[in-house]
């Protein structure tokens, strides 16, 4: 049996659940970890050994983590997929560590999507599940509320560093929104807490 015959048998067999919820936007999602948890019994099933790599490369002027997936059968023969998320062009209120590591998650989570045909097109993080979820009239005004006492904290913590350290508030927005990986204009709740956290951490 070819490694791609394998790796077929392993795709219909993976069942990768949505095994993270998010209480404010009321969805489910899976990360990279969940796809693994759910793809190691049936590598070792099928006698084969999967692994993910990263490595940072240079493309124009900007750093990209490049994830590599991989399984590889017991004579050695492979199938790949790679995927590449972006480094933060600053490392602002973050060390390099945390760039890398959060650009590093991305990128693998799209890699295994890839290596074993997962489809996450209705992912928070995907634009047609925005679509989806934004033509919804807000209906939920705990939450709401939630969301609002949440960004003027966050708001409150970026004015601060800023009035502080002299430092432009849309520079600072911008590392946040990039860090977050979406727009404030997208913001949950929990985005905002993670803001503040961003902000105050900051020196």
């Amino acid at each position: 049996m070819s490694i791609y015959e394998t790796l077929s048998h392993i795709q219909v067999e993976l069942k990768a659940p949505k095994n993270l919820y998010n209480s404010f936007g009321k969805y489910k999602y899976r990360n990279a970890e969940s796809i693994l948890e759910a793809a190691k019994p049936l590598c070792a099933k099928h006698g084969c050994t999967m692994t993910v790599s990263d490595e940072v490369i240079l493309i124009g002027s900007r750093y990209y983590i490049k994830a590599t997936a991989t399984v590889q059968d017991k004579d050695g023969n492979a199938a790949s997929t790679t995927a590449l998320a972006r480094e933060d062009e600053t490392k602002k209120g973050m060390d390099g560590a945390q760039i890398t590591g959060t650009a590093s998650s991305y990128a693998r989570k799209y890699a295994l999507n890839g290596l074993f045909c997962i489809d996450d097109t209705k992912d928070p993080d995907s634009d047609e599940y925005h679509n989806q979820t934004t033509a919804e009239p807000q209906r939920d005004t705990n939450a709401a509320a939630a969301r609002l006492a949440a960004r003027a904290e966050c708001q409150r913590a970026v004015k601060s560093y800023c009035q502080k350290n002299n430092a432009d508030e849309a520079d600072a927005w911008k590392l946040i929104s990039e860090t977050i990986g979406k727009p404030s204009k997208d913001f949950t709740a929990e985005d905002w807490k993670q803001g503040q956290q961003i902000a105050e951490a900051w020196k």
